[in-house]
């Protein structure tokens, strides 16, 4: 899966539904568009004419080894295999890859490259290429299939070709981006590790999977029953916990290093290379967690075209069970360590700012950037039990520091105000604030706490309406866990069993006044 970055303010949300992704493809036998001719074509002589098409040659046989670009036609048309961000908690598995590739992301820090100026270029070949890949009915000559059958073999080639794909992007990586890096002294050995991970580990897993289901296909390239197979080897994207765990401390060390002109004028030489297809070092890097995410949605796929009376029939629900556990799994761990991760991050001015609150929070709701109502810009944080405004700075390092800005608020204790578009600002420093001296204010909300003296309410504004809806869709649903949970917490405290001790205690005077009612009677 290939995510270009084009937004330069984007903002982590965390939604709890499934993803959806299509099954990529294009039409098999689209012709490529050639690039014009830099100037009229004027052929001297053979001699020449041989010459550059020896020089053409050999740049094409030097790029012969490139992972290739080029789409899969879709088994299935559906807008709904596209990862849509809604009203509830995303797994933090997606919310990561969403802090990355998504629109709404506001971590400035984490901007792409900006683009080079392009030199001219004669050669086709040093553009960027696509993948040569094909659909599964483009390598048979005849077959005598049904059309759900058809169906089904192009779900489980499209498969199998993503892990060919993936193989050939993660070898990429290791070959064109690490192993320079490693021989040129850019990183340092605890830096590269940090970024790249565990992902070196990840080549081999999925080379087995490849060949085992190149091993299933027939006589006529056709796949029987694939199911056993998928749930003998889902177990193994276990591994992907750590991986993607690694990742929220791996793109912000990534962001750092982009800053210093060595790291960056690599990075740009390998993304204006042709093998890179215009991707930066972190696309590649998140394609691990994008396949993972992709496998519930194959395997849905298969099972549809899947006949009743078919060997599959039986296997495939458990091999779906399997990895939607596994991926379940891997987003409730990485959740946990991008709460982790941020909660370090915080500074604190003043010991009152440490809530409890903030240290007992799982995971995040979303983040992202807001402006106050002096049009300062903060970055916000919704953790799972509070709500924490700060400032952005760096260290000594160059690392990223959030100072925590005034009180943090409890959700439980959170009263939520949405201010519809164009209503006036109000009085006091509210009015004008957002908009520059007009009194018409956009895209605002306001939060305030109960009971707490402390805290100030705090009008706050997103860069979009979209932007607004998310923050408040988020704020709410905390605020209504965080209450629930909280009243809960209360009836059970009221609920709790007598004390052992009283219980003995009333134990004994039961059974003294029994023996002394005893001895009266004798």
């Amino acid at each position: 899966m290939e995510v270009e970055e084009t937004v330069e303010t984007r903002t982590s949300w965390s939604t709890a539904q499934g993803e959806a992704h299509s099954i990529p493809c294009d039409n098999a036998g689209k012709k490529r568009k050639q690039d014009p001719a830099p100037g009229p074509a004027i052929r001297i002589n053979e001699d020449e004419e041989e010459d550059e098409d020896d020089e053409m040659m050999s740049e094409h046989m030097r790029d012969s080894e490139e992972p290739s670009n080029k789409r899969v036609k879709p088994v299935v048309k559906s807008n709904s295999l596209t990862g849509v961000i809604t009203p509830v908690k995303t797994p933090a598995l997606k919310r990561i890859g969403q802090s990355i590739s998504r629109s709404i992301s506001f971590r400035t820090e984490a901007r792409p490259l900006p683009p080079a100026a392009l030199r001219p270029r004669t050669k086709a070949s040093s553009f960027p290429r696509r993948r040569n890949s094909q659909c599964w009915s483009d390598t048979v000559e005849s077959h005598d299939l049904t059309a759900k059958e058809i169906k089904r073999q192009e779900v489980i080639y499209e498969l199998t070709q993503g892990e060919r794909q993936l193989i050939d992007d993660l070898s990429l990586v290791k070959k064109v981006y690490y192993e320079p890096m490693l021989k040129l002294d850019i990183l340092t050995e605890s830096e590269r590790g940090q970024i790249f991970g565990t992902l070196d580990s990840l080549i081999p897993l999925h080379q087995d999977l490849l060949s085992r289901l190149e091993r299933l296909r027939g006589s006529e390239k056709t796949v029987g029953q694939v199911g056993p197979t998928l749930m003998d080897w889902f177990p193994c994207l276990e591994a992907y916990v750590t991986y993607c765990c690694n990742q929220v401390g791996a793109k912000a060390l990534l962001d750092q290093k982009k800053q210093e002109k060595r790291v960056e004028h690599f990075l740009r030489l390998c993304q204006e290379s042709s093998f890179s297809r215009k991707l930066d070092l972190w696309n590649f890097l998140d394609l691990p967690r994008s396949r993972l995410v992709k496998y519930p949605l194959l395997l849905k796929e298969i099972q549809k075209c899947t006949p009743p009376e078919h060997p599959d029939e039986d296997s495939l629900p458990d091999a779906l069970d399997i990895i939607q556990s596994i991926v379940a799994e891997v987003n409730k761990k990485t959740g946990e360590a991008e709460c982790q991760f941020y909660r370090r991050g915080l500074a604190y001015i003043e010991d009152s700012q440490r809530l409890q609150e903030i240290q007992l929070s799982r995971f995040l709701y979303c983040h992202g950037e807001l402006k106050n109502n002096k049009g300062q810009r903060l970055h916000v944080f919704l953790f799972e039990l509070a709500l924490v405004l700060s400032r952005p700075t760096e260290d000594k390092d160059g690392g990223q520091v959030f100072h925590v800005y005034r009180q943090p608020l409890p959700n439980y204790l959170i009263n939520l105000e949405e201010i519809p578009d164009g209503e006036p600002g109000g009085g006091g420093s509210f009015r004008g604030a957002f908009t520059g001296g007009n009194d018409k204010v956009k895209n605002c909300f306001r939060v305030s706490s109960r009971g707490r003296s402390k805290a100030h309410p705090y009008s706050l504004q997103a860069n979009d309406s979209f932007s607004k809806q998310q923050w408040i869709t988020c704020l709410r649903r905390a605020i209504v866990q965080s209450r629930d949970r909280t009243s809960l917490s209360s009836q059970s405290q009221l609920c709790l069993p007598p004390d052992p001790i009283l219980c003995h205690i009333a134990d004994l005077s039961l059974s003294s006044d029994t023996d002394l009612a005893d001895h009266n009677s004798r």
